[in-house]
């Protein structure tokens, strides 16, 4: 990706996510077709208002013997 950035082949890129985080290739820092955000996208003040209301909302499930408003994952 860095390389077709580099050589126009795509026009732009808005990165959140790296492969190897919290490393980020160095080219990409210098690339004025590039914007770099520290993978905080999801923290919004909605988000986590949602996040709260959700985790208490399992609680008050768990606590009283009623199925959780989330699925578990089993390992």
């Amino acid at each position: 990706m860095v390389r077709c950035l580099v050589r126009g082949e795509i026009g732009g890129a808005g990165l959140d996510v790296f492969e190897n985080e919290p490393e980020v290739p160095k080219e990409l820092f210098a690339l004025e077709n590039v914007v770099l955000s520290p993978h905080q996208a999801v923290k919004t003040h909605e988000s986590i208002e949602d996040l709260v209301e959700l985790v208490i909302g399992n609680l008050e499930a768990f606590f009283s013997n009623k199925p959780l408003l989330s699925p578990t994952v089993n390992s």
